[in-house]
C-alpha cells in the first residue's frame, strides 16, 4: 500500500491568530505512491503543518492571494525536504508520490493539485421539469507526460516522453519526490483551483487514480449520490444509516466497487460531505 491520506475537518484552531475574515478551516488530501511509500507518508505528515506555518495571520488585504500563495509554498517546500532527506540515504530513495490537497476556507474550496490523483464536486441544479439533476464538476487538473503542455515542459528539460511515461517509466509529469526526474522536467508546482461553494453542492470525493480507473467522475458522482439518496440501510445492522455513517457507508461501497470492478491499484477514496 503506497497511498497515504489526511483527514483534518477542523483546522482552525491550529492557526494562531487567523485573519478577522477566516472563521473555519478543513483540510483534506490524498497521495498515491509510487516507488515506495516513503514520499506519500512524508508529505500526508508534513504539507498541513507547513501549510498551517504559512497561512496568513492577522489583517490581511487580499486573503485570496495569499492562500494560493500559502498553498504553493508549502508544495514547493514540502517537496525540497523530502528531496532533502531521500538524498542523504544510502543507497538514496526514488519514491515519488501525487497530492491532492482540499483546503476549505469559510464557505470557500482551495484545490492543489499534482499528479492524477482527482477531486470532484457534487452540485445539484434545477431542470427544466420540477426535478434537481446531478453535475459534476472537476476540482483538479490531471498531469502526464502525454498531455502537450507537460510534454513540452519535460523536452525543453531534455528528458523523453516514451509510451506515455518521462523516459519510459514515470506516469505522472508533477509529483513530490522522485528526484531521479527533477532534473528532466518533472515539477512540483500544483495546479490551483478556487471554488466558491453553495447550497446547491453536496459533496466532493477525493481520490487517487485507482478509483478512476475504472469509474469516470460522473459515474462515481452518480453512485455515491444514490446511496445517499436512498437514504441507506446498513447491511450488517439492518439499521438506517444517517449523517457521517451514511458517508462513511456510501464511501466504504464506491471503494469496495472499484475492486469489484478490477482495479489493480491501491483505492484510496475520501468523501466531504457539504452543508449550509
Amino acid at each position: 500500500m503506497q497511498d497515504a491520506h489526511m483527514l483534518l475537518p477542523d483546522l482552525t484552531a491550529s492557526v494562531q491568530t487567523l485573519p478577522a475574515q477566516v472563521s473555519r478551516l478543513a483540510y483534506f488530501a490524498v497521495f498515491d505512491g509510487h516507488g515506495g511509500a516513503r514520499a506519500s507518508q512524508f508529505a500526508s505528515e508534513n504539507l498541513h503543518q507547513t501549510l498551517i506555518s504559512k497561512f496568513p495571520k492577522g489583517d490581511v488585504e487580499n486573503l485570496d492571494k495569499l492562500v494560493k500563495k500559502c498553498l504553493l509554498d508549502s508544495f514547493r517546500q514540502t517537496d525540497e525536504e523530502f528531496l532533502k532527506k531521500a538524498s542523504s540515504q544510502k543507497p538514496a530513495w526514488k519514491d515519488g508520490s501525487t497530492a491532492t490537497c482540499l483546503l476549505v476556507v469559510d464557505d470557500v474550496l482551495y484545490v492543489a493539485n499534482l499528479g492524477d490523483s482527482r477531486a470532484v464536486l457534487c452540485r445539484m441544479e434545477q431542470t427544466e421539469g420540477e426535478g434537481e439533476s446531478v453535475v459534476t464538476l472537476a476540482l483538479s487538473k490531471e498531469h502526464n507526460p502525454t498531455i502537450y503542455e507537460e510534454r513540452m515542459r519535460i523536452q525543453r528539460a531534455g528528458g523523453t516522453v516514451r509510451d506515455g511515461r518521462v523516459l519510459g517509466v514515470l506516469e505522472v509529469s508533477r509529483s513530490i519526490g522522485d528526484g531521479q526526474y527533477k532534473r528532466c522536467g518533472v515539477i512540483s508546482t500544483p495546479d490551483l483551483r478556487r471554488c466558491q461553494l453553495s447550497p446547491k453542492d453536496r459533496f466532493v470525493i477525493l481520490a487517487c487514480d485507482g478509483l478512476f480507473k475504472v469509474f469516470s467522475a460522473e459515474e462515481a458522482v452518480k453512485f455515491v449520490s444514490k446511496i445517499l439518496q436512498d437514504e441507506s440501510t446498513d447491511e450488517k445492522t439492518g439499521h438506517k444509516l444517517e449523517g457521517a455513517g451514511l458517508y462513511e457507508a456510501a464511501c466504504q461501497r464506491l471503494a469496495s466497487e472499484a475492486v469489484r470492478r478490477g482495479c489493480a491499484d491501491n483505492v484510496t477514496v475520501i468523501l466531504i460531505s457539504i452543508e449550509f
